[in-house]
């Protein structure tokens, strides 16, 4: 039996970018790294961003908005990623948690891109029979014949 989706957090994608979250933040807590406002600021602002942007197109009555919002909330997941190299190359105590991060920060994307194609996959269903309409209306005014 499928789990309906009622409410945002019901998404697999945003308790996925709440789990990454939660693990940035411990990596960003620790010694060296909190002392660098710039990165751990960054990489924080990042992963809140995938789980905001998940939370917030899934209230979104139109399909492209909501398809807007999962976008963004899939290129974070790329910076989130982009910013663990930083990491990985110039914090050393750091670099070992690295990249079982990432590979969560893959995983996470890959769902959010998940949920973007099937909303792309609903907005076209939604959108053909009013292109269809249209053009058989335009047909008929212009007595076009097939």
């Amino acid at each position: 039996m499928t789990q309906s989706i009622e409410k945002f957090e019901d998404l697999y994608a945003w308790q996925e970018a709440r789990v990454m979250t939660k693990e940035i933040y411990h990596l960003t807590r620790q010694d060296d790294l909190c002392r660098d406002f710039g990165v751990s600021n960054q990489i924080q602002r990042a992963s809140v961003s995938v789980m905001s942007n998940l939370a917030e197109g899934f209230e979104r009555s139109g399909l492209q908005e909501k398809l807007n919002f999962y976008n963004i909330a899939r290129a974070s997941c790329a910076e989130v990623r982009s910013l663990l190299y930083v990491i990985e190359d110039n914090f050393p105590d750091q670099a070992e948690e690295t990249p079982e991060l990432r590979e969560l920060a893959i995983r996470t994307g890959k769902m959010v891109h998940g949920l973007h194609t099937s909303t792309r996959k609903r907005l076209a269903f939604t959108t053909l029979p009013i292109l269809l309409a249209v053009l058989v209306i335009g047909m008929t005014l212009f007595k076009i014949q097939l």
